[in-house]
């Protein structure tokens, strides 16, 4: 097929807040025909829970009965200069505007959200890793849940769970962007390609509350907050600006990793934060072929942080990476699914922080 075959078997799809053919809008672009199937970018006027789901099978659907299998869709949101241009040439009428957003000032007295801080003692252990996923499971659990991505010198968020567009700026609010259920803000979302922070204390603390009272949050349960390891300023902020936060602190099976650990978790219990549990990631590497598992980090560094902090091993999860596609509509390389050993692991993470929050 020809690139423009392929906007032909598309012309159909209307875009739903304009009500015209999503192809005559140009919100279709970028299509690129090889041997091994069709890539293209989309614009998305609107970015409603499963909208991106629903028209990635209306695409599929469509281009499958040409015979083509294999379809890379990459979904972005429209610009202000994309709409401004979709009124001047199709006199095309948006549905109308939505009321103006208010603050959600997640640290008020009245908020009900529980804030979840994600520590470690050091770098390289996973502490993202377990923040994103956790983040994830809560999400699948039906809770609304959003995740700060409090390492302001080490963000990787926004990489991790496969985000490339960034948030917006609605009525000097920032909107966060949304993906797998979960709000996200992270530092890296203001940070051109890829630059160093170099930032005194009292700048990052700053931009933090700002995280936390000049974001459309909406309505929030679970608060992930995915902290910087080790204990400095910007994880003493954490500490003196939600006192009632919960703590999970992740660590290796190595006992060096478990001493350093153990630091973070005093800082806890210093500022009286409830450690909910522990997490040992790297726990093993399990065979793919015959399932036999190697303790390549050693064993018993979760379990030994845990007795010394007085709380529960949450989980002990192997050492791997998801196995996801960038050709998946959802892609994202830190992101394990739902029915994986490790997601699995995860949702009986988020089953405990439940449990251990709303009894």
């Amino acid at each position: 097929m020809t690139r423009e075959q392929v906007l032909e078997k598309l012309r159909h799809l209307p875009d739903p807040v304009y009500r015209i053919s999503m192809v005559e809008l140009n919100l279709i672009k970028d299509v690129m025909v090889k041997e091994s199937g069709v890539a293209m970018s989309v614009v998305l006027s609107s970015d409603e829970e499963g909208r991106r789901e629903e028209l990635s099978k209306q695409i599929k659907d469509a281009l499958s009965q040409e015979g083509i299998a294999d379809v890379h869709i990459r979904f972005r949101a429209m610009s202000d200069f994309e709409r401004n241009e979709i009124s001047k040439r199709h006199k095309a009428e948006p549905a109308p505007a939505a009321e103006k957003p208010t603050p959600t000032n997640l640290l008020g007295a009245e908020s009900k959200t529980t804030f979840i801080a994600v520590a470690s003692g050091k770098g390289g252990v996973g502490k993202s890793t377990v923040a994103v996923n956790l983040a994830a499971a809560l999400a699948r659990k039906g809770k609304k849940v959003g995740i700060i991505d409090a390492d302001i010198y080490g963000f990787s968020v926004p990489d991790m769970m496969g985000i490339e567009e960034r948030p917006e700026l609605v009525d000097q609010l920032i909107r966060p962007v949304e993906r797998f259920g979960v709000k996200i803000i992270s530092m890296g979302f203001f940070v051109q390609d890829n630059a160093p922070v170099i930032w005194r204390g009292p700048m990052l603390g700053k931009m933090l509350k700002n995280f936390f009272t000049e974001v459309e949050w909406g309505e929030i349960d679970y608060m992930v907050l995915d902290l910087p390891p080790g204990t400095g300023d910007v994880a003493l902020d954490v500490h003196q600006m939600i006192p009632q936060s919960k703590e999970i602190i992740v660590t290796t099976p190595h006992a060096t990793a478990a001493f350093v650990a153990a630091r973070a978790g005093a800082m806890a219990v210093h500022t009286n934060h409830e450690i909910i549990g522990v997490v040992e990631n790297m726990a093993y590497y399990s065979c793919g072929q015959c399932g036999h598992k190697d303790y390549v980090f050693g064993r018993g560094g979760g379990a030994k942080l845990a007795d010394e902090l007085h709380t529960q091993l949450l989980a002990q999860i192997p050492l791997g990476a998801p196995d996801n596609h960038p050709a998946e509509p959802d892609y994202s390389p830190s992101v394990y699914k739902a029915d994986s050993e490790a997601g699995g692991m995860y949702l009986e993470v988020a089953d405990a922080v439940i449990r251990r929050c709303e009894t």
